[in-house]
């Protein structure tokens, strides 16, 4: 038995309403499913029709957001791990950046298991490089690698969800509290990003 194709006008509801949920969640993490519905010119019935109830539609921005994370942490190909999380720190802060209200949503005590099970290759990659760091000397090794990656994670969520993302300087202050758990003093950070000026200035202004 062959499985059916959806229609295309099933598709671009499910993604008009996809977009209509991000532009209206930015502006009010509280919208209701009647609201998003309006805003994406649907029925309420239309939506239901797609996602059961406002934490499934929430579940699938973070499952397509997480996508994306996923793939920059497979971009990052620096055999130096210093510079690899520094990259991975700069890259993921620019893309969170641009859209810290669906962050904050993914990172809320409400949908961290679900967010945790979407970022699982990002978090083997985040694993992957504490673990070559502890490795090569250059992280701290006064902490089991399996905690300390999980330390970073934690970090790297608390700066995701109370940074302004607007504010100047602030994924120089992402990478710099990253590297800083990892284990490198403000001096080694200051000399790896002297020696990499492209990993914050292109995340900082990405024009």
């Amino acid at each position: 038995m062959t499985t059916r194709a959806p229609r295309r006008d099933s598709v671009e509801n499910r993604a008009g309403i996809l977009d209509a949920a991000r532009a209206t969640l930015a502006l009010d993490p509280r919208a209701s499913i009647d609201v998003i519905a309006r805003s994406a010119g649907l029925s309420r019935r239309t939506l239901y029709g797609h996602f059961d109830d406002r934490d499934a539609l929430i579940r699938e921005l973070i499952s397509t957001g997480a996508q994306r994370f996923n793939t920059i942490a497979a971009s990052v190909t620096d055999a130096d791990p210093r510079v690899a999380l520094a990259r991975l720190a700069a890259r993921l802060w620019h893309e969170a950046a641009h859209v810290q209200f669906a962050a904050a949503l993914a990172l809320d005590d409400a949908h961290v298991a679900h967010t945790a099970d979407a970022l699982a290759p990002l978090r083997r990659t985040v694993a992957d490089l504490t673990r070559r760091g502890q490795e090569s000397g250059d992280f701290r090794t006064d902490i089991p690698a399996p905690t300390l990656a999980r330390l970073i994670e934690e970090v790297a969520r608390t700066v995701v969800s109370r940074t302004d993302a607007g504010s100047t300087g602030a994924a120089d202050l992402a990478v710099r509290t990253l590297l800083s758990i990892a284990g490198l003093s403000w001096r080694e950070a200051d000399e790896l990003l002297a020696a990499h000026p492209e990993i914050v200035a292109s995340e900082e202004d990405p024009s």
